[in-house]
């Protein structure tokens, strides 16, 4: 049975991110990056920074409403789901399949990723409405229906959206919790994935100002924690950092000069798994953040959009860049090992113990978060389907009930089988999502510039 699905799987799958798909993924932020003369990414970029880690602590961020969560609880949710285990296990994987070179096209879909995101998360906020609760909510089914009048594409995105909660947002996170869990201290990942159901379930059930209250204190706190730990990481690396950055701009261009023919790295490779994890990481196209977003108080939507572009700069060029940098540097990353194992080892063989739990602690609390941020883009997806009708309620409930109950199959699962149909549910929901970009882009345009000529 699991052979059959991982077949099927496979063929989607290399459909779905074959070089139609990745021409797609970057083309758009190209496309949004070109047409808003580079304003986001190089031209406003100290703004972008003041008004959003420049004001983490000003009144702006905090802004309470009638409904709602504050800007910042709507970035920390996104961000919650943002920096996950992408930023551990999926760099890791990716430098095993597509070599060092993966880094590199990572920091690529990161640049202009941080122009797509910060788009999705505009037309998040312009689209809006508010629910039978008073409650603000939005996201590319909103923005595609309302913006392009298409709502049976809208449909095929909260589908798949509804869907792909289960992977990325779920069984991925609870099986890398397992696994660190199960490598460093031996517990059976049967215990973990329900200890990880019992704390999902207190949380979710709610609803999104709990989830919002539990990711505003946990994010800043676990960035802070891996950002040290791998600072210091890399300062115990530093003599290996140069022949790191060396492989990483040779294995992104010409790997087989770089380390030989015998790994069977290749170019595409390096591009397709650069670009694959990139997005799985920093989420930018995937259309999930500005569900979280949308549920901001604020009276902006393109100082909202700012946000979007700091998660993608925070999450790709420092977070993944510091794991992708300690697995290099260490030498370990044409071993056997693969996955958050990987990590683990990588970090462990500069730090020694220090490393080996300072990951595992990170995986949890990536993980977890990642879990909480992503059971709230489900049920919005599911609350959209479902709207108006007098069962919303009752789905809603159904759908969080499954969802404690897959972190417990997703903590047992196959590692691979898992992380491979996550990143195909990533593809399907994607596309829809990008279409409507592309279709409102000169809405963006126009509201950018706006905004910047007026201050």
């Amino acid at each position: 049975m699991l052979e059959t699905i991982q077949s099927i799987n496979s063929t989607v799958n290399g459909i779905v991110w074959g070089p139609p798909m990745l021409i797609l993924l970057i083309g758009t932020g190209i496309l949004l990056t070109v047409r808003s003369g580079f304003l986001i990414q190089i031209r406003k970029f100290g703004t972008v920074m003041k008004h959003t880690a420049g004001s983490l602590f000003g009144p702006d961020a905090h802004k309470k409403g009638e409904s709602g969560v504050t800007p910042f609880q709507a970035v920390a949710t996104a961000l919650a789901s943002t920096v996950g285990t992408g930023n551990i296990t999926g760099v890791a994987t990716a430098i095993t399949i597509g070599g060092p070179g993966a880094v590199f096209w990572m920091w690529v879909s990161a640049f202009f990723g941080m122009m797509t995101k910060y788009s999705e998360v505009l037309l998040a906020v312009k689209f809006r409405e508010k629910n039978e609760r008073n409650e603000w909510v939005g996201g590319p089914m909103y923005y595609i229906e309302k913006g392009l009048g298409w709502k049976w594409l809208a449909v095929i995105f909260a589908v798949f959206a509804a869907v792909a909660s289960f992977g990325i947002g779920n069984m991925t996170q609870s099986n890398s919790i397992a696994n660190a869990v199960n490598q460093v201290a031996g517990v059976d990942p049967l215990i973990t994935g329900l200890v990880i159901a019992a704390g999902t379930g207190i949380v979710i059930l709610g609803g999104i100002k709990r989830i919002a209250q539990v990711t505003e204190k946990l994010v800043p706190f676990m960035g802070a924690f891996y950002v040290v730990l791998g600072i210091v990481t890399l300062v115990m690396n530093i003599t290996y950092l140069p022949e790191a950055f060396k492989l990483i701009f040779w294995c992104a261009f010409d790997p087989t000069a770089a380390v030989g023919g015998a790994f069977g790295y290749t170019v595409m490779l390096a591009i397709r798994y650069g670009f694959a994890r990139g997005v799985f990481s920093n989420e930018a196209g995937l259309g999930s953040a500005p569900i979280a977003h949308a549920a901001s108080n604020t009276d902006s939507p393109v100082k909202q959009a700012f946000w979007g572009a700091f998660e993608v700069f925070f999450d790709t060029f420092v977070v993944c860049t510091i794991t992708g940098l300690v697995v290099v540097s260490s030498g370990m990353w044409s071993s056997d090992l693969q996955g958050t194992s990987l990590t683990i080892a990588a970090f462990g063989n500069s730090v020694g113990a220090l490393g080996e739990w300072g990951i595992t602690i990170a995986t949890i609390l990536f993980a977890f978060s990642t879990i909480l941020g992503w059971s709230y883009y489900g049920e919005k997806a599911i609350e959209y389907l479902f709207k108006g009708t007098s069962i919303v309620g009752s789905i809603k409930l159904g759908y969080r009930l499954l969802f404690v109950v897959m972190t417990v199959f997703g903590a047992v699962g196959s590692l691979t089988l898992v992380w491979d149909i996550a990143d195909t549910l990533n593809g399907l929901m994607a596309i829809p999502n990008l279409i409507g970009l592309v279709g409102l882009s000169g809405i963006v345009v126009k509201m950018t510039k706006e905004h910047f000529s007026k201050n």
